[in-house]
């Protein structure tokens, strides 16, 4: 795998969703992008115009706030004709049983301690889905071709990082491997998953790893693919204050 060149690869969550908005667990529901979720996707192409950054092909989920968040970075980049792939693997943590749940009202069911479990950690699951219930991925045609083994009833960020990975060494690795530059939008915990694997995050310490909507994080990788040096692209005080509020979602009050 060793090449001569540092790999770019930039990470992108997808702006504000309509759920974001309402503090609801969205999973693989597909929900739109809110106003200022439009505005936070434009935003981004506007941070990684001014930082020169170019691209040579992206990547995103099968899910609508993500391909529309690529889709509005990418017109301010004016980039909109590169190569595009989107794959299910990349798509959110599937919630199980707590999709379409408040998050704080989770908090009062269920106790703060095992809300932040199924939220946070890397390898407690969510209840799951029945077969018959509406947020069973089989029951989606965008999703008739994944096997019952591989279908996803809710999961851990260890599970949502068993399905990442695979497509990350088959498909987006050979494109750094190959010297390109490669743009990921997809969701909060795809991505801090991704975002494991570069950096080396413990298990521990991944459930205080919070990744904001609409903020460019840029790695430089070196020719074995592991990172050199990353930083989010943006103001300090703004980005801080968006990852307080990612973390603040469960909080009662």
């Amino acid at each position: 795998m060793r090449q001569d060149h540092d790999a770019q690869l930039v990470l992108l969550r997808h702006g504000e969703s309509e759920w974001n908005k309402l503090n609801l667990f969205t999973g693989w529901r597909d929900v739109n992008l809110t106003a200022q979720g439009e505005e936070e996707a434009r935003r981004a192409g506007l941070l990684l115009r001014e930082a020169g950054l170019r691209f040579d092909v992206a990547f995103t989920s099968m899910q609508t706030r993500a391909i529309r968040t690529l889709w509005l970075a990418l017109e301010q980049l004016d980039q909109m004709w590169i190569p595009e792939f989107k794959h299910w693997r990349l798509n959110e943590r599937h919630y199980g049983a707590l999709t379409g749940q408040d998050k704080k009202r989770a908090v009062e069911e269920f106790g703060a301690e095992q809300v932040h479990l199924w939220r946070r950690s890397y390898d407690v699951p969510p209840p799951k889905v029945g077969l018959q219930s509406p947020d069973y991925p089989g029951l989606d045609p965008r999703y008739a071709h994944i096997s019952a083994a591989e279908m996803p009833r809710g999961e851990c960020l260890k599970d949502v990082l068993a399905r990442v990975l695979p497509y990350w060494d088959d498909v987006i690795v050979p494109e750094l491997v190959a010297g390109r530059r490669v743009l990921i939008a997809a969701h909060g915990n795809s991505l801090r998953a991704l975002l494991k694997h570069l950096e080396g995050v413990s298990d521990e310490a991944i459930a205080d790893v919070n990744i904001p909507t609409g903020v460019p994080k840029l790695y430089h990788l070196d020719g074995d693919l592991r990172c050199v040096r990353t930083r989010y692209l943006g103001d300090e005080q703004e980005l801080a204050a968006k990852i307080a509020a990612v973390k603040a979602q469960t909080a009662k009050g």
